[in-house]
């Protein structure tokens, strides 16, 4: 199986300025996502910037980027342009690796990867893990920040949404932002696409879906086009959106290098 990694990478960010160039014990966080993909079946692994100070980075530690406009939307844009200026064919596979993930584990950008591969019937893939029945799972399932997930049998898509779903009528009694246990499907942000699908994304009509919830794969749901599911058995490791989750990642590389 043969596919490419982009990882887009703007330095704007409200709550972490300057987010990609973030120190973790030593190098910046765009080289630690790239370098984590890299362990990953990819056959080559691009950070995608805006930002000259991001490609001076890469450029720094060996890591393949391109430069590309300042003026992107959105994220898939900006894949978009990196699949044009990478040449590549509308049947190659890419895999969005999200820049803020240090962590992601190498073995489910492979299966996001393998899951599109099996499903030509998909224009994308994406991951999802279960969310139990623990008070965390439960505050995660109510939190309007966690993006769920529901599938039908065939693991395809059926809507994603920052509420509570599927929500559980017979479960109010015990809180009406409650999950069922085992019912609930916690999405993990990382993309498949075929090139020439994520080429035309930027023209297809913004969805109303889209536009209510904030979430851009909904207006792939809303033009009747399909997204494969892979159901992780793993929760990714953590992201990184907050000065407070860049600490706790720091601490994981430092106990890392401390064994």
């Amino acid at each position: 199986m043969s596919f490419t990694v982009i990882v887009p990478a703007r330095l704007a960010s409200t709550r972490l300025p300057n987010k990609p160039l973030a120190d973790i014990e030593g190098l910046p966080m765009i080289v630690r996502v790239a370098q984590r993909a890299a362990q990953s079946r990819a056959s080559r692994v691009v950070v995608a910037s805006d930002a000259p100070e991001v490609l001076q980075a890469c450029a720094a530690h060996g890591i393949e980027a391109v430069l590309t406009r300042a003026d992107h939307v959105s994220g898939s844009d900006r894949l978009a342009e990196a699949c044009e200026l990478l040449g590549l064919d509308g049947q190659d596979l890419v895999v969005n690796v999200q820049g803020d993930e240090p962590l992601i584990e190498p073995a489910m950008i492979d299966a996001c990867a393998e899951l599109l591969r099996q499903r030509p019937e998909c224009v994308m893939s994406t991951v999802a893990h279960g969310l139990d029945d623990t008070p965390e799972g439960q505050a995660e399932f109510a939190n309007p920040n966690v993006v769920k997930v529901v599938t039908d049998k065939n693991g395809l898509a059926l809507y994603f949404s920052r509420a509570h779903i599927p929500f559980w009528r017979d479960g109010q009694a015990t809180g009406a932002t409650r999950a069922r246990p085992g019912s609930a499907l916690r999405h993990v942000g990382l993309y498949g696409y075929l090139a020439g699908f994520l080429r035309r994304f930027p023209q297809l009509e913004v969805s109303p879906l889209e536009q209510i919830e904030s979430l851009e794969q909904l207006r792939v749901l809303w033009h009747g086009e399909r997204i494969a599911v892979h159901l992780s058995a793993e929760r990714p490791g953590p992201g990184v959106d907050t000065p407070e989750d860049l600490e706790r990642v720091r601490a994981v590389f430092r106990a890392q290098a401390a064994k």
